[in-house]
């Protein structure tokens, strides 16, 4: 029995651009085995729409407010969102 796909939407507010936090959030999602995307925002956040588990999800979550080194994560707020259909992998989006 598969556990229940969840779909959620991330937006992580702080020092997050120009410090290569789309491509740590790329790694990690996909050492998660977690589907979706992430991208840049006009107004300097970073946005992660993420397909998997609880588990996963939790994971992940963890992984966003840590950050790589030269980021400082002041916010993650997490929202529900829409699956996409035949998203199967993990992929960096481009900016808005």
């Amino acid at each position: 029995m598969t556990e229940e796909q969840l779909t959620r939407r991330y937006v992580v507010k702080g020092r997050v651009q120009g410090v290569g936090f789309r491509f740590y959030v790329e790694r990690e999602a996909r050492t998660l085995g977690i589907a979706g995307w992430v991208r840049n925002n006009v107004d300097g956040a970073v946005e992660v729409l993420a397909t998997g588990t609880r588990e996963q999800h939790a994971a992940l979550k963890s992984k966003l407010h840590q950050g790589p080194r030269a980021a400082r994560v002041d916010e993650v707020s997490e929202h529900e969102a829409q699956p996409v259909p035949d998203l199967k992998a993990f992929r960096i989006e481009g900016a808005w």
